[in-house]
C-alpha cells in the first residue's frame, strides 16, 4: 500500500518541477525583449545624434563660392580707314564668241576645251581648198584685163596718131580712150577679187583674237559649217573665248552707301576712294586688290541701286568669271577707334551689349553703337572709354551686377584680314 501511495507523490512532485522550470523561462522572456528594444532605441538615438552633429559640423564648416574668373582687356586702339562692304561678281573684261565667216567643211582643231590661248593661236581650220581655187580665178581675171588694158592703150595710140594726121577721126580716137578706161577699171575690180579671195581664204584659219581661255568646242572635225562675212544667214558657233587677266568685279551700291560714297569721294583725292579690296567665298581675309574704275549715271528705280565695277589683276589666272567675291571699298582716312573681339559683344534685341568689369570687380553691362569688322575685331563707334575693361573671355560667368575675379587678357589685330597683311 505505502508503496502505491508514493509513486503518484513522486510523479506529481516531477510534475510540479517542470512546471515551475516552464513558469520561470516565461518570466525570463520578456525582461530580454525589453532590454532588446531599449538597446535598439539607444543605438538609433545615437545614430540620430551623430548624423545631426556631422551635418551641423559640415554646415558650420563648409567653405564660400570661388568667385568665377574672368578675362578682361581695355580695348584695342588703332588708326583704320572707313570702309563699305559689298558683294560682287567677276565677269570677264572681253567675251566673244567664235564663229564661222566662211561656209564648208572643218578639217582641224588646235586646242583642248577649257585651254588658254594665246592672241594669234590657231584654233580651227575649214577646208581651204575652194577658197584657193577663187583666188586662182581672180589672179587669172586680173592678167587678162592687164592684157586687155595693154592692147587698149596701143589702139589709142594708134588712133591718135591717124588723127595727127588727118588718116583718123576723133570719134575712133574716143572709142579708143573709153575702152582703155574701161580696161583699167578692170584692173581694179580683178584687184578687189584678189583681196576678197585672199580674205575667204584667210578666214579658213580661224585664230584667238585675244589671249583667254577657251570654252568647249561646238563642233567636231568633219562638220559642214555655214559662215557669212555680211552676216545674212545664221553662221555656225564654233565656241567662245573669254579673257582673264584682268578681270572686272561688278557690284551694285545701295542708295544710302552710293551718297556715303560720294561725298567722301567729293571730299577726299580720288585714289583712296578708289582702292578696293577683295576676298573670295573660302577666305577670311581680303588678299587681293584691285581698282574702282566705273560707276553707272543712273540708280535701278526697281531696286534702289546702282551699279560699279572695279578692274582686279588675275596674273595667276586663278580668277574665273562668275564667281562670287566680297570687296571693301574704302571712303574715308584712317582715323582712331576702338575695337573688340566680335564674341565680346552681346546682342540683346535692337541693342549691343559688352560686359565691363568695374574696380570693385562688379560686372556693368554697357550700350555700345558697332561698325563693320576691322583686322577680325568689330568697331565700336561709341558707348565705351577707351580705359573700360571689357569682359572678352569667359562671358558666361559675367552676369550683370555679380562680382568676378578679372585676369588680363590681350586682343590682337590681324592685318591680313583687311587685306594689307
Amino acid at each position: 500500500m505505502d508503496q502505491m501511495i508514493d509513486h503518484p507523490t513522486s510523479e506529481r512532485t516531477s510534475s510540479e518541477g517542470t512546471s515551475g522550470e516552464r513558469t520561470g523561462g516565461a518570466r525570463h522572456r520578456p525582461a530580454a525583449r525589453t532590454w532588446m528594444v531599449g538597446a535598439a532605441a539607444a543605438l538609433a538615438l545615437l545614430l540620430v545624434y551623430l548624423g545631426s552633429s556631422y551635418y551641423q559640423r559640415g554646415q558650420a564648416t563648409a567653405p564660400p563660392a570661388a568667385v568665377p574668373s574672368v578675362t578682361v582687356s581695355k580695348p584695342l586702339q588703332r588708326n583704320v580707314d572707313t570702309q563699305l562692304g559689298f558683294l560682287g561678281q567677276f565677269s570677264a573684261i572681253d567675251r566673244v564668241e567664235l564663229r564661222a565667216q566662211v561656209g564648208g567643211t572643218l578639217t582641224e582643231i588646235h586646242f583642248q576645251d577649257g585651254q588658254i590661248v594665246h592672241k594669234g593661236d590657231l584654233l580651227f581650220v575649214i577646208d581651204p581648198r575652194p577658197y584657193e581655187i577663187r583666188l586662182a580665178q581672180a589672179n587669172a581675171q586680173l592678167q587678162t584685163v592687164t592684157a586687155r588694158v595693154a592692147l587698149a592703150s596701143s589702139q589709142l595710140a594708134r588712133a591718135q596718131s591717124l588723127r595727127h594726121n588727118d588718116f583718123g577721126t576723133q570719134e575712133t580716137v574716143d572709142q579708143r580712150i573709153n575702152e582703155r578706161d574701161a580696161a583699167e577699171a578692170a584692173i581694179e575690180d580683178a584687184k578687189a577679187r584678189i583681196r576678197d579671195a585672199r580674205l575667204d581664204l584667210e578666214y579658213c584659219r580661224v585664230t584667238a583674237p585675244f589671249t583667254g581661255r577657251i570654252g568647249a568646242r561646238q563642233v567636231s572635225i568633219g562638220s559642214l559649217v555655214a559662215g557669212s562675212r555680211a552676216a545674212v544667214s545664221p553662221t555656225t558657233l564654233l565656241a567662245t573665248l573669254v579673257s582673264l587677266d584682268p578681270i572686272y568685279l561688278d557690284f551694285d551700291m545701295s542708295e544710302s552707301d552710293y551718297l556715303t560714297f560720294s561725298r567722301e569721294r567729293a571730299r577726299l583725292p580720288a585714289p583712296l576712294a578708289d582702292k578696293v579690296a577683295i576676298g573670295l567665298s573660302d577666305e577670311t581675309a581680303f588678299t587681293r586688290q584691285g581698282t574702282l574704275d566705273f560707276v553707272d549715271n543712273a540708280l535701278d528705280r526697281s531696286s534702289g541701286t546702282i551699279h560699279a565695277r572695279a578692274t582686279v589683276p588675275n596674273p595667276d589666272l586663278f580668277l574665273a568669271p562668275g564667281q562670287f567675291a566680297r570687296l571693301r571699298v574704302a571712303v574715308a582716312p584712317p582715323a582712331p577707334v576702338l575695337l573688340l573681339p566680335d564674341a565680346a559683344v552681346l546682342l540683346d534685341q535692337s541693342q549691343h551689349l559688352v560686359m565691363t568689369v568695374s574696380a570693385d570687380g562688379s560686372v556693368v553691362p554697357k550700350i555700345v553703337e558697332t561698325g563693320d569688322l576691322r583686322g577680325s575685331l568689330r568697331v565700336i563707334r561709341s558707348g565705351l572709354q577707351p580705359g573700360d575693361r571689357v569682359v572678352i573671355d569667359g562671358l558666361v560667368r559675367a552676369a550683370p551686377g555679380s562680382k568676378v575675379a578679372p585676369q588680363d587678357g590681350t586682343i590682337h589685330y590681324d592685318a591680313a584680314a583687311d587685306g594689307r597683311g
